[in-house]
């Protein structure tokens, strides 16, 4: 039984463009729009890209001159251990794969986690103890593969204790749950994770501390980023992260349909093992691996069906090997190449919930009888 509809439920890849931000962006593309021009169309353009700063930055109560426009999330991180690469640096086998390829290997240490996903606190503060101080930490927030919601209040704590300076990946954080800057140093963010465009993200910045650009050439960002300001995208992250904190008291109602998924799976197959379940998890995600159920089987049987899911991160796409994070969490082989990702949003309907489970138990029934 095919799907009446494409079923989009891997959020966590890529959430489709929201309405509102699509008429934001027509509004503003149709016009010359190099906001470093000092005519009339050049300070319109400058008038957006602030607009749009402003918003981005009351969404995540910073301020207005903390946020720094990139390409998107991997700039953004590449940027940061491009500047403190000298520094003791503490982060986590679970980081997201732009991070983990980004990471200099001198002075490193990586935490590892429990096997529901979380980072151990006291670890943490030993690896501070012995590190020279300053020490920069890098932890995710939100997990994009598990959904896990790292105890960042505790974190931040340390950090300020030991005088470290802190960075999170929040692109998974950002739209799923209350996010402040406060008691950070360097955020990263994404437009396209919170149903803005593809191509723009920002760094976000302790204002007194200062960030060489790892893209020059240029003086635009206040010389802290090179190239046009892709106005276009600007605008529409600046209205993606107004909405998404309009919207956060709606989008916790996920978790009652999370919940459905896993309830119904495990009757379907009681030997299934979610991943991070009992842990802090963001309302949209649950992953889960099923045995002698290959993922790629599920992914291309559930495609076949119109209901897209993914098998982990879409920046490790293609791969056969077994997802690093699950490992990292104690799953052994067989049982990490067989975990999926359902990841939902903000045009997720009850009726796609159902006809998922409805499908992936006859793939399932049809597969291992």
């Amino acid at each position: 039984m095919q799907t009446n509809h494409p079923i989009y439920l891997d959020h966590n890849a890529s959430t489709p463009l929201k309405p509102q931000v699509k008429s934001a962006m027509f509004e503003v593309m149709d016009a010359p729009s190099n906001a470093s021009a000092m005519h009339k169309f050049g300070r319109n353009a400058r008038m957006q890209v602030e607009g749009a700063r402003q918003k981005l930055a009351d969404a995540i109560g910073a301020k207005p001159d903390s946020i720094i426009y990139t390409s998107g999330a991997p700039e953004a991180n590449n940027t940061v251990f491009m500047n403190f690469f000298d520094l003791p640096i503490i982060s986590s086998t679970i980081e997201h794969p732009t991070v983990m390829a980004a990471l200099p290997h001198d002075q490193l240490q990586l935490l590892p986690v429990t096997t529901k996903g979380l980072i151990e606190v006291d670890k943490l503060e030993k690896a501070l103890k012995y590190a020279e101080a300053p020490a920069l930490i890098s932890i995710i927030w939100v997990n994009n593969e598990t959904g896990v919601v790292q105890p960042m209040d505790d974190i931040k704590a340390l950090a300020k204790k030991y005088k470290a300076l802190l960075h999170t990946d929040a692109s998974q954080a950002f739209g799923k749950m209350d996010v402040s800057f406060v008691g950070f140093d360097l955020m990263t963010l994404s437009s396209h994770k919170i149903g803005g465009p593809q191509g723009v993200g920002a760094l976000v910045v302790r204002p007194d501390l200062d960030i060489e650009p790892f893209i020059v050439g240029g003086g635009q960002e206040k010389n802290r980023r090179a190239g046009t300001e892709n106005v276009t995208g600007i605008v529409g992250f600046g209205t993606a992260a107004e909405l998404a904190v309009q919207n956060l008291k709606e989008y916790q109602k996920l978790s009652v349909w999370r919940d459905e998924i896993e309830t119904e799976i495990q009757n379907i197959s009681s030997q299934t093992i979610f991943y991070g379940q009992g842990a802090p998890r963001v309302a949209n995600t649950t992953m889960f691996a099923t045995p002698d159920f290959a993922a790629d089987t599920q992914v291309i049987n559930l495609d076949l069906e119109g209901i897209a899911v993914s098998n982990g991160s879409a920046c490790s796409s293609g791969r056969v090997e077994p997802s690093r994070i699950l490992k990292a969490m104690g799953a052994y082989d067989e049982m990490a190449a067989s975990a999926i990702r359902v990841s939902m949003g903000w045009n997720t309907s009850h009726d796609d919930i159902k006809n998922f489970i409805q499908v992936w138990k006859k793939i399932y029934q049809r597969v291992t009888s």
